[in-house]
């Protein structure tokens, strides 16, 4: 199975090594976002970003593709998905609890909710771009180029680097905003960046690997390391660790039984989450006899 797979390695290097990297930087965006209680914001801002793509689409009819062929260039495309997704970070990461305006999480459920919705709604009468929405939907990293692969190594080392030069106010800003503010640490502004960081990520990454395959590695192995650890420092390694450890096993089994690799990879993600699951219900009895 190993064999097959390194066999393949001069067809599919591009697939796997974009896989790879889109999960180890979205797996450490998601540390911050599962801490903060903030799942459904990856859920949101991952439609909007489709929502995005649609846009440009339908752009693209109004004008005429064929007058402005860049308009259907994935340049393009990677750029209205990227400015939906950070508008959409920057809308539903309003701090909660300020009178006489709505609450983050109904904007959140609303940015969802339109995103899905506007998304069909803009390609309804074009099939090039029905077909696209739904090949976004359905989740398909085949296809990853070698531009690919140095902007998601880029994306991640820049994320890597961040976290460990910034690594306390944005901890404090995440486990203790009170304290944070208390010692001067501007958490607006931080909370600002993070959100526009996530946002890029997720709209850069979505045109490549698609809905399913980026929700699932920004959340999912975050969510399993929090049950391995509640830790926020050992979380940053575990974390990127289970995305690329899953990810690698699942990509060797999606080519060996000829399955689809996103779909296999969070499938395998959702796996090794239900075992954290099971290894916290173990330590809690261990702890109580």
């Amino acid at each position: 199975m190993i064999q097959e797979f390194l066999d393949s390695w001069a067809l599919f290097h591009n697939t796997w090594l974009a896989g790879w990297l889109i999960a180890a930087g979205l797996s450490l965006l998601g540390v911050l976002t599962v801490a903060r209680d903030q799942i459904f914001i990856g859920a949101a801002v991952t439609q909007a970003s489709m929502l995005g793509i649609a846009f440009a689409m339908w752009i693209g009819t109004l004008i005429g593709e064929a007058a402005h062929p860049w308009i259907d260039s994935d340049a393009f495309l990677s750029a209205t998905a990227v400015v939906f997704s950070i508008l959409a970070t920057l809308v539903t990461s309003r701090p909660s609890g300020q009178p006489g305006k709505e609450s983050p999480e109904a904007v959140t459920g609303w940015v969802f909710l339109v995103s899905a919705s506007g998304s069909i709604l803009l390609v309804a009468h074009s099939p090039h771009g029905t077909e696209e929405i739904h090949r976004l939907a359905a989740s398909s990293i085949i296809g990853a180029t070698a531009g690919d692969v140095w902007i998601f190594l880029g994306l991640l080392a820049v994320t890597a680097a961040a976290l460990t030069l910034f690594h306390r106010p944005i901890l404090l800003m995440t486990t203790d905003p009170a304290t944070a503010v208390a010692i001067g640490v501007r958490t607006r502004l931080w909370s600002l960046l993070v959100s526009g960081w996530l946002g890029l990520a997720i709209g850069l990454s979505i045109r490549v690997s698609g809905l399913i395959f980026t929700f699932g590695c920004l959340v999912l192995p975050a969510l399993a390391a929090k049950n391995l650890s509640r830790e926020i420092r050992i979380m940053f390694w575990l974390s990127p660790m289970l995305a690329l450890g899953v990810t690698g096993f699942a990509f060797v089994v999606a080519h060996h039984w000829d399955l689809p690799p996103a779909q296999m990879a969070v499938v395998s993600l959702g796996g090794a989450l239900v075992i954290a699951w099971a290894a916290r219900a173990a330590r809690r009895l261990m702890q109580r006899s």
